[in-house]
């Protein structure tokens, strides 16, 4: 065997196959999320102090809606990930079907 198609084979035998890359891929966004929710949790920690600092009704309200909106954007970068594991993993004659199905959680629950 040359150098080339030996080199070619090894890079070939090497290469994560795409339901590990869908894996790891969905690791790496639950780890985000996660990330993402640690935060939230900070701000909602945040929102519970100034109740008890008796701040005004305007500024909890600011923070309320900075945590809801932290959410919301948690609740979106989830969905996307379930897309696109959708896309990676579903054969194609389903993959129509379980994209409406995650437009119908998107309508119920955004």
């Amino acid at each position: 065997m040359s150098g080339k198609s030996t080199t070619a084979a090894v890079r070939r035998a090497s290469r994560p196959q795409p339901a590990a890359d869908a894996r790891a891929q969905a690791q790496q966004h639950r780890a985000e999320v996660a990330l993402r929710l640690r935060r939230v949790e900070g701000q909602i920690r945040g929102v519970l102090a100034l109740l008890e600092r008796e701040a005004s009704c305007e500024t909890v309200a600011q923070q309320l809606a900075a945590a809801r909106k932290a959410l919301d954007r948690a609740f979106f970068q989830m969905m996307a990930c379930s897309l696109e594991m959708e896309v990676e993993t579903s054969d194609r004659s389903q993959l129509r079907q379980r994209i409406a199905e995650t437009a119908q959680l998107l309508a119920k629950y955004a």
